[in-house]
């Protein structure tokens, strides 16, 4: 049977000079390992997830997928919860975005985040038209003065939103100049896992206005994303209670992951779109790789550029004062409640830092109340 095979090949390359082959030790001649050996390899190598990893990175020839790193996304499909369409949850206590600048378009996902970075998907936005197009930028600036309601009552804004400078990186850093750095943070990926630091910086960039260089022009944030991606699909895996515990004062554990009903299946399946593998490099070293499942990931990628902002906010940091002093404020905020520490703008289209430390942006109303803590900003 191994005689009379021949090699066929399955797919087409743009390039007819690069060619690549998978194959496995079950072709080999009889006389270099025969299938009886194999058989046996592979039973002792049963019980040992680093057994059964050499079994298939040296003799399937195989990449060794994690065992379970991508979740269902079906599963997560299935469990969706019901809450107002683009309302933020009684949980939420700030908002960050992460934006991914294709093309042809940039998406955009908000997040809620509480405590325990606890986290509720508020808003998917997609803007039509490339970095080339003013219009798309002007998009943005309408996103970064918008405000979502919160379950409370209340208006909130974004603390920071996250853009990715890997497509179109000039464009990026001049519109974060024009917004502002204390609300926009450009953010570039980098291979490997810092779980201690995942996000270093900001390291100042040249960039330009006007065809002009301008020196330390923009702020650059350094994210390690193989961490971030790694921590949702270990969020998205945590047990949750059951109706019935949750009846009884049960809580959810720290770092959920809510979606609403409103994400359909195409974002759900972007969300786990890619696998954690360990590869051989070509010095016959291991080493752990994000590969795609599917060919869009944009959810993915929008929630870990907004996980970096929640970190650039600081909240990985924050003791038990800080949120005990959100929550006291998105409760003093709730427009039935008019016992709070915050004073009310006496011009609505004038943007008022509170005594408590609430920015405010302007309202679209009288009495409307916008604001994000001041030491997100």
């Amino acid at each position: 049977m191994l005689e009379a095979g021949e090699w066929r090949a399955t797919a087409t390359s743009s390039d007819p000079r690069t060619v690549g082959y998978h194959l496995s030790a079950l072709y080999s001649p009889v006389g270099w390992m025969s299938w009886m050996q194999i058989a046996r390899s592979w039973e002792a190598a049963q019980g040992s997830d680093e057994a059964i990893k050499a079994f298939r990175n040296t003799i399937l020839g195989e990449t060794w997928v994690e065992t379970g790193e991508a979740p269902d996304w079906q599963r997560l499909y299935d469990r969706r919860e019901s809450w107002p369409a683009g309302t933020v949850p009684m949980g939420g206590l700030f908002l960050t975005a992460g934006a991914d600048v294709q093309k042809d378009r940039i998406e955009i996902d908000v997040w809620a985040w509480g405590r325990g970075l606890e986290s509720w998907l508020v808003d998917h936005v997609v803007v039509e038209g490339g970095p080339e197009h003013a219009a798309a930028w002007s998009a943005l600036d309408g996103l970064l003065s918008r405000s979502w309601p919160h379950a409370s009552g209340a208006a909130m804004g974004l603390s920071r939103l996250a853009i990715d400078t890997g497509f179109e990186a000039p464009a990026v850093y001049g519109w974060a100049r024009r917004a502002g750095f204390a609300q926009v943070a450009p953010v570039k990926g980098v291979e490997g896992f810092n779980r201690a630091s995942p996000v270093s910086g900001p390291t100042y960039v040249d960039a330009t206005a006007g065809g002009k260089r301008l020196r330390r022009g923009a702020r650059l944030w350094s994210v390690a994303v193989s961490t971030f991606k790694a921590e949702t699909y270990r969020y998205l895996r945590l047990e949750r209670p059951t109706d019935d515990e949750r009846a009884g004062g049960a809580s959810f554990p720290a770092g959920t992951i809510h979606l609403p009903a409103w994400a359909d299946s195409e974002w759900c399946k972007q969300f786990v779109a890619e696998q954690l593998v360990t590869v051989k490099t070509r010095r016959g070293f291991q080493r752990l790789e994000w590969q795609k499942l599917r060919e869009r990931n944009e959810a993915l990628d929008c929630r870990v550029y907004a996980r970096a902002a929640a970190w650039i906010a600081g909240a990985d940091r924050w003791g038990e004062q800080k949120w005990r002093d959100l929550e006291r404020q998105v409760g003093s905020l709730d427009p039935s409640n008019t016992v709070g520490p915050e004073t009310t703008a006496s011009d609505p289209g004038t943007p008022e830092i509170a005594s408590a430390g609430l920015v405010r942006r302007a309202p679209a109303r009288r009495g409307r109340r916008v604001f994000t803590p001041s030491y997100l900003s």
